[in-house]
């Protein structure tokens, strides 16, 4: 029985010695399929489509705020925008794993907030889940505005969608 369980740890020694123990896998894929040029949301159905040209390259279950019904109209108010935007910005460090941002708000957004008396905040994202486990997927939706997904979806999206890319988001 010893020499079982000597073997068995050099065994286990050797493969973790042969795989870098300790090392982190990076958050960074490559993608050299054909190119995103559309991304489309559904909110009630709480989907994501990657799109190139006319056909879908990848769908992805997304998490919402709970308070999404209806357009974002000011700061605070938990609501996902609707309406078309384009991802202006790529977030390699952020606190919640990697993130694309939302051209939110546009002209039109700031005019009718502005109407009410508000500002009409900003920051909107697609993100993962900022390294948490499972505990936000228990909940259906648990951002503040933004379109979540699991952290190795976002890895995939950060890999396939550049700057400028039009996303265009439905109720």
């Amino acid at each position: 029985m010893h020499s079982r369980r000597s073997l068995l740890g050099l065994s286990l020694a050797s493969l973790l010695v042969a795989r870098g123990a300790g090392a982190q896998v990076s958050k960074f894929r490559s993608y050299d399929g054909p190119p995103v040029t559309q991304l489309q949301v559904f909110k009630t159905d709480r989907k994501l489509y990657l799109i190139s040209g006319e056909k879908v390259l990848k769908t992805y279950r997304i998490a919402l705020s709970g308070n999404d019904k209806g357009h974002k109209r000011w700061e605070g108010d938990g609501r996902t925008p609707e309406g078309t935007y384009m991802i202006d910005f790529r977030n390699p460090s952020s606190v919640f794993h990697l993130s694309l941002r939302i051209s939110y708000p546009n002209a039109r957004d700031v005019a009718e907030a502005k109407a009410l008396g508000r500002k009409p905040g900003g920051d909107i994202f697609i993100h993962g889940g900022g390294g948490t486990t499972f505990l936000p997927w228990l909940r259906r939706d648990w951002t503040a505005g933004c379109i979540a997904v699991k952290d190795r979806e976002i890895e995939e999206i950060y890999a396939m969608v550049q700057l400028g890319t039009p996303i265009f988001i439905f109720a």
